[in-house]
């Protein structure tokens, strides 16, 4: 296309049927709002300026997507009262003001339409034979679609909606996607056209072919139908999200990611992911993860804005969430990490441990059930099984912190604030509230007592208060 690009997706509808308090266009699919998907298209084809127009929730929609799009220019224009889509186009028009070229028009719950298409709608816009081009598509039951009007040499006469449609056109199989490629002047003067006279009693987008058509020949390709479909209600949103999760997925796979089962995965869209990296049956890897090359996630794991280092194995049914897991670090299975875990090289992490605002330096293993909380914990430390911080005293959290090489026996409780110096030893039992230097060690537990004979004396004392 030699002509400026600019892009128009409408997101100002309430979606009712959604039966939501939430705007349509914000519920997700895969970790990004409903209307996340066409204004990412929009940017990849090289659109100079994307307004969405909004209307129910505006400024709840704005920040969602404004949040969605950093570093964007995205812009965006209210229509006030729904008067149809003919008068959302022109609320974006004060947006436009200065632009000279062709407009896309896109909807913000019609999540997958494909770059492919689009560019191929592109080029099929020629503004020296006519001002428009369009899309369409094929239904085996076209009802409640707008049919594509077709008169001599099979040219395009206009679009006319199935409310309005007589019984033979309502017979025609070929109907509008509603996504067009408009040049901005004839645009702006045809919709200042447009009347409410229909069944609907709106400003009907849809009547800018038939003007198109009288200026000149509208060029129209035709798509799949799955692409041009729209979200209405739930079960099609997971209709939709089923499709996207299928084609993240391929993406992932063929650029040499491994899905055990990629029927049962499910991978946001913002996630980025490394070769030679093998995922687990019924995994989730939701928001902004980032997954290195060579690791590994095993079945059932969860991970939530996560950093996974080359070479790291999160074994199955773990659960990470705002966490920095570093190269060739082991974790669970069985493993929680909560925000502000960071694991550094090699750290192992194993079964039932959980772990909070901590920070395990480099080969540090806390192999089983444990909890580390707000500790810094040095490189090459052992943490005994049932080893837990306590950080909290009823008021305040407090920070627990070990040198390196730390040994930590069994059944430890570190109470904070307290410091482990380098290559301390902590016997297995011990309650540790005051810091221990570096190469002491440290044991807070009463001596063992023997009594010989006391199981028999206590039998005996049981079958004596049985007989009273």
């Amino acid at each position: 296309m030699t002509q400026s690009l600019a892009a128009v997706v409408l997101c100002a509808g309430k979606g009712t049927r959604m039966k939501s308090d939430r705007a349509k266009v914000l519920h997700p699919i895969l970790g990004r709002p409903l209307a996340w998907y066409p204004i990412t298209s929009a940017y990849e084809l090289g659109a100079q300026q994307v307004v969405a127009v909004v209307g129910h929730q505006a400024d709840d929609v704005k920040n969602a997507l404004t949040a969605g799009f950093p570093g964007q220019a995205l812009q965006f224009a209210v229509q006030a009262t729904q008067r149809g889509t003919g008068d959302a186009v022109s609320a974006a028009r004060g947006a436009l003001t200065g632009f000279s070229g062709a407009v896309l028009v896109l909807y913000g719950d019609v999540p997958l339409l494909t770059v492919e298409t689009l560019k191929r709608l592109i080029a099929a816009y020629d503004p020296s034979k006519g001002p428009l081009a369009m899309i369409s598509c094929r239904l085996a039951d076209p009802t409640g679609y707008g049919r594509v009007l077709r008169g001599a040499g099979h040219k395009v006469e206009g679009i006319v909606e199935h409310k309005d449609a007589t019984a033979e056109q309502k017979l025609i199989a070929e109907v509008n996607a509603g996504i067009y490629v408009v040049d901005s002047k004839f645009l702006w003067g045809a919709l200042e056209k447009l009347t409410p006279q229909n069944a609907q009693g709106e400003l009907y987008l849809t009547d800018i072919v038939s003007q198109a058509a009288r200026v000149g020949t509208v060029a129209v390709i035709e798509a799949p139908a799955e692409e041009t479909a729209g979200v209405n209600d739930r079960a099609e949103l997971a209709e939709r999200a089923e499709i996207i999760r299928a084609r993240i997925n391929l993406r992932h796979m063929r650029a040499g990611v491994s899905l055990v089962h990629p029927a049962s995965t499910f991978i946001d869209a913002g996630v980025e992911i490394g070769p030679e990296t093998t995922i687990g049956p019924n995994v989730s890897i939701q928001g902004e993860c980032e997954i290195g090359a060579n690791a590994t996630i095993g079945q059932g794991s969860v991970l939530v804005h996560t950093t996974v280092g080359d070479g790291a194995e999160v074994k199955p049914y773990s659960v990470t969430d705002e966490a920095v897991i570093g190269p060739r670090c082991h974790v669970g299975p069985f493993a929680r990490l909560r925000p502000g875990t960071v694991l550094e090289e090699g750290v192992h992490v194993g079964n039932f441990v959980e772990t909070k605002k901590a920070r395990l330096r480099k080969g540090t293993k806390a192999g089983h059930l444990a909890y580390l909380g707000d500790a810094d914990i040095g490189p090459g430390c052992n943490i005994g099984a049932g080893t837990i911080t306590c950080n909290y005293d009823g008021v305040s959290k407090h920070e627990t912190v070990l040198g390196a090489g730390v040994f930590i026996g069994s059944d430890t409780q570190l109470v904070a604030p307290v410091r482990i110096g380098d290559g301390a030893f902590i016997g297995a039992g011990s309650t540790i509230t005051q810091d221990v230097p570096a190469g002491a060690l440290s044991i807070s537990r009463t001596p063992q007592t023997i009594k010989e004979g006391w199981a028999e004396r206590r039998r005996k004392v049981l079958a004596g208060l049985k007989q009273d």
